[in-house]
């Protein structure tokens, strides 16, 4: 069996702190996907050195092959010692999903992964024993299509500590598992579940949380291929070839980007193109439909707006409930912004290099070029999201 994995992740900072004590990585190899949460003492900078050391060491070995007991040996060995609490600590979990689905998981000292099947919390077969004086969790079993796992740093079970509401002694890890099941029962996508979950310590922290919080969620689904164009051929005579090379896969959606691809596709295919009239965004050109085409647009200015989303996504982790509403939005870019987020697991750009003296000085090469530029802008923060990109010229 051949799956895919959508991991994503959202981390609040303890109150008044500018750094964050938790750390995650994301990694990929040739046949599996690896997360790895680590959560460092304390709060601050102290905590967010111990946590990004613990991830780079566990990262690095683990991908190189090193037993759990070296990776373990090493971290104690590498940790600089605490000046307060005089000990070196930092707790971690790993998780690895290989292509065929079976998963492996190691945790110490961080909250139990949730694993959800159907939607339903699932206990996992765990065994424990003890690895330089640590003792460690393991556990490997299979994954099918539709599971669901939530990793969870103890700022989440810790929510609500010193505060007058109903999770005074914190949030049970129970609760939180039963809460994560809601949602993932109500929505499709890694990056909901983890939004609404941090969205609701936030809500027990009564907005000011006690320590640092982080929520990853990692959701098996089927792969999500998205084909976009955008740009005419510099040569005419590649007007058929772009066409036939995106329409090719007929699993992926199909995203078209500027005006002219539209009426090359339109003429190509032989369908009709029909404007929307809908100006749901004063700053952003309407949508137009094609039968066989998920989603048409404008060009630059939609780029330009759909990669301020994706960055507000990937660099400030923003997963608020204001952000959702904006991705919600039927405007061009919040739609192809949404789609590459929650909808994508691999985006195959198809990019004509003729020059639009439109928007650009036509005296200048195409890789100097405005759509040149969100073109690769584009590719690097989908692949900074972990997903593969890949571009062809024409």
């Amino acid at each position: 069996m051949g799956i895919t994995v959508d991991v994503t992740f959202k981390s609040m900072n303890k109150y008044t702190e500018i750094l964050c004590g938790d750390t995650v990585e994301c990694l990929k190899t040739e046949d599996s996907d690896v997360i790895i949460l680590t959560d460092g003492m304390g709060s601050g900078v102290k905590a967010n050195i111990l946590s990004t050391l613990t991830a780079k060491i566990l990262g690095t070995m683990f991908l190189n092959g090193a037993s759990l007991e070296e990776c373990v040996e090493t971290v104690v060995q590498t940790l600089p010692i605490c000046q307060v609490r005089k000990v070196a600590y930092a707790t971690f979990s790993i998780l690895q999903i290989f292509n065929n689905g079976e998963v492996y998981l190691v945790e110490y000292d961080n909250p139990s992964c949730i694993f959800l099947r159907c939607g339903h919390v699932t206990r996992l077969p765990r065994n424990t024993r003890m690895v330089k004086d640590k003792e460690i969790s393991e556990c490997r079993f299979q994954v099918q299509k539709g599971d669901a796992l939530v990793l969870v740093s103890d700022g989440v079970t810790h929510a609500g500590v010193g505060k007058s509401g109903a999770y005074k002694f914190g949030w049970p890890w129970e609760d939180v598992a039963e809460f994560a099941s809601a949602q993932c029962l109500t929505t499709l996508s890694a990056v909901r579940m983890a939004g609404a979950i941090c969205e609701e310590c936030s809500k027990i922290y009564e907005g000011k949380p006690g320590d640092d919080t982080t929520v990853v969620v990692a959701r098996i689904i089927d792969r999500k291929p998205v084909n976009l164009m955008t740009g005419p051929p510099l040569d005419r005579n590649d007007d058929e070839t772009i066409t036939r090379e995106f329409m090719a896969d007929e699993t992926a959606k199909h995203v078209v980007s500027g005006g002219t691809s539209a009426t090359i596709l339109s003429r190509e295919l032989g369908r009709r193109l029909r404007v929307s009239l809908d100006y749901t965004d004063p700053d952003i050109p309407p949508i137009a439909f094609m039968d066989g085409i998920d989603l048409v647009t404008e060009g630059v200015l939609t780029l330009r707006r759909a990669i301020e989303l994706l960055h507000r996504y990937l660099e400030q982790c923003d997963l608020s409930q204001d952000f959702f509403e904006e991705l919600d939005k039927k405007n061009g870019a919040s739609m192809l912004a949404k789609l590459l987020i929650e909808d994508c697991t691999e985006l195959h750009l198809f990019v004509g290099t003729a020059v639009n003296s439109a928007y650009q000085n036509p005296g200048l090469p195409f890789d100097l070029g405005i759509r040149q530029n969100l073109v690769r802008q584009l590719a690097e923060t989908v692949e900074r999201m972990g997903k593969k990109v890949t571009v062809t010229y024409y």
